[in-house]
């Protein structure tokens, strides 16, 4: 069973940054690509940052320029740093992973594994 498990949400002001983290006991960050993906109450979850096994990423229009994606294989952590935060960030906050390697892509079906989400809420 893999488990992902999201930390480092929170409460912040326009402008600020916070770091999310998304740590595993049982699956292997090294191999596979990872993803980040967010929801807001009534919309679908959207999918706005990835990085593929080669270390390759991806982002969302919306977040370009300002949030970057990494791993930590030998932590088995998957990092998700957020600047310039604006109100419309906020959402729950999904890592995902895939469970086999190559190029990532930013669509929910490309991610069997799941954590439980992280609020990340930013006010103006």
């Amino acid at each position: 069973q893999v488990q992902l498990v999201e930390s480092g949400g929170g409460s912040v002001q326009a402008g600020g940054s916070l770091r999310l983290s998304c740590a595993s006991s049982t699956y292997t960050y090294s191999s596979y690509k990872m993803g980040w993906f967010r929801q807001v109450p009534g919309k679908e979850r959207e999918g706005f940052a990835c990085i593929g096994s080669y270390g390759m990423t991806r982002f969302a229009d919306s977040v370009k320029g300002r949030f970057t994606i990494s791993k930590d294989n030998a932590k088995n952590t998957l990092y998700l740093q957020m600047n310039s935060l604006k109100p419309e960030d906020t959402a729950m906050y999904y890592c995902a992973a895939a469970g086999y390697g190559g190029s990532c892509f930013l669509t929910q079906s490309e991610y069997r594994y799941w954590g439980q989400g992280t609020q990340v809420t930013v006010s103006s």
